[in-house]
């Protein structure tokens, strides 16, 4: 049956694609659609690395949690999620593994369980933790987000990217306080819980298991409550050695613990609004869960936590058989690989045909919807330009009506013109004889002047050229006389000499 719900379920992934990819981009800042998970939407900064991965944890089309794991050490960084009431328990879970973390191009979009990934994923394995890797070791899977605290659908927590090699007591221990801490603390001081964001991590040592998964040093835990006018934010450390007990700690002391010494959450949870009073509250009870679990340990002696042994089994994951949960997975993969094999074959034809059948369709309805919107457009296309035209003739009626009337006044303003040109003409030639007229005496008077100028030249004129005449005659005369004087002296001499 299971394979035929696959088929029919991949079949209707195929069709309508409602479900995306669970890996979250490198190039993404947070982590999608589980940001709502994280407090102000924010998820820790510093913390992200090259050999991590961000997967939003999602089962059966629904979010669930987020979880930045390491493909390095095969265990998650951190989970975060919501505080919420637990559920009662139901049937026994199998574990999943994510598919995509190992095949990045396969079409498993959600966690599967890990016997069904054997032969529908390739290298499973290669970059993150199986089943298998616990086998004949002293760890077991411990869940960062334990499946106590889960509200719902409490196989979604069982996925071996929410989980990290664990010995027994120290798992038992970290079940009994986180719920005792849930319970008893944090949750009655936040609104029962209704804007309590949850992020627990593990922070790597230097031991792995089976040189493949990474054992934690220690387990940490950061609550921040939103609560309007009360909200605070609260530390907690979980060390792997035993007789350790569960420590408080700031969130900014818990920063600087882990590595790259992160910022948990956007402005410390609103530092500077911080309700103290419930913080103290909290410190109260979780200094009464460090007193009962140290109780426990001295009663108890190497054996912590015997006498909650009852309690401690209902909050523990059950874990079978590993040898006979491995042998009969085996039997069953060995005798469904051919089936499976089978209905993958059929599974991917009829996905082929459905989406030809889909991509035919697809195009014929594309072209039918190009040739109406082509009429359509055409259509309006006309309409628009037999309205505009409409409108542009009506529109040019006042403005040429408008041109006519200026053509008309001009032509008025030209012969009023020419009239007054003629009028002009007419009376300018008496115009001009009367203003000759008045100019006369004017005229007259400014000639007086010139008039007597000329008189007094031309009387200087005349006494001078009379005195020039007067000394030219008497000039001439003197020179006769003077001749006439010469001459007469010149026979004197003469005569004289001949008498001689």
């Amino acid at each position: 049956m299971r394979p035929a719900r696959c088929l029919a379920l991949g079949s209707l992934l195929a069709l309508v694609g409602l479900l995306e990819g669970r890996l979250v981009g490198e190039e993404e800042a947070g982590f999608g659609e589980c940001d709502r998970f994280f407090y102000a939407g924010a998820p820790p900064a510093g913390l992200a690395a090259e050999a991590h991965v961000k997967v939003c944890q999602r089962f059966e089309g629904a979010e669930r949690f987020a979880t930045l794991y390491s493909r390095r050490d095969r265990i998650p960084v951190y989970s975060a999620f919501r505080a919420a009431r637990p559920a009662a328990a139901g049937a026994q879970p199998r574990w999943l593994v994510e598919p995509q973390i190992d095949d990045p191009t396969s079409p498993l979009e959600e966690v599967i369980d890990e016997a069904d990934a054997i032969t529908s994923v390739s290298g499973l394995g290669s970059k993150q933790a199986l089943s298998t890797d616990y086998l004949d070791s002293d760890y077991q899977r411990g869940q960062l987000y334990p499946f106590s605290l889960s509200k719902d659908l409490q196989v979604a927590t069982f996925a071996l990217t929410n989980a990290a090699p664990m010995a027994p007591s120290f798992r038992e221990r970290w079940y009994l306080n986180l719920n005792s801490l849930m319970e008893r603390a944090l949750t009655p001081q936040c609104s029962s819980g209704a804007h309590l964001y949850i992020i627990t991590g593990a922070v790597p040592s230097d031991r792995k298991l089976k040189d493949r998964v990474t054992v934690p040093a220690f387990v940490w835990l950061a609550a921040c409550c939103a609560a309007p006018g009360g909200g605070w934010a609260m530390g907690f450390v979980q060390h792997a050695r035993d007789g350790d007990v569960i420590e408080d700690v700031m969130v900014r002391e818990l920063e600087k613990l882990l590595p790259f010494n992160p910022q948990l959450f956007r402005d410390n949870c609103g530092e500077t609004e911080q309700d103290t009073e419930r913080m103290k509250k909290i410190l109260e009870v979780v200094n009464q869960v460090q007193d009962e679990e140290r109780m426990v340990q001295a009663k108890e002696g190497t054996h912590p936590l015997s006498s909650t042994k009852g309690q401690g089994s209902a909050l523990l994951p059950p874990e079978p058989s590993e040898e006979r949960r491995s042998f009969l997975g085996k039997l069953r993969s060995f005798l469904a690989t051919p089936i499976i094999r089978l209905f993958q074959l059929l599974y991917y034809v009829a996905v082929g045909i459905l989406k030809n059948v889909i991509h035919v369709l697809w195009f014929v309805t594309k072209q039918v919807f190009n040739g109406i919107e082509s009429c359509l457009y055409r259509l309006g296309s006309a309409t628009i330009s037999y309205f505009l035209a409409i409108g542009e003739e009506l529109a040019s009626i006042p403005w040429k009506v408008l041109k006519v009337m200026v053509k008309i006044i001009r032509a008025i303003l030209r012969i009023l013109c020419c009239l007054l040109k003629a009028i002009c003409r007419i009376l300018g030639i008496p115009v001009r004889v009367l203003v000759d007229v008045a100019t006369f005496p004017m005229h007259t008077i400014s000639a007086v002047p010139i008039v007597c100028k000329d008189i007094a030249v031309g009387l200087g004129g005349t006494i001078s050229l009379l005195f020039d005449a007067a000394f030219g005659t008497m000039g001439s005369l003197f020179e006769v006389i003077f001749s006439i004087c010469k001459r007469i002296g010149y026979r004197v001499t003469f005569d004289n000499s001949g008498e001689l």
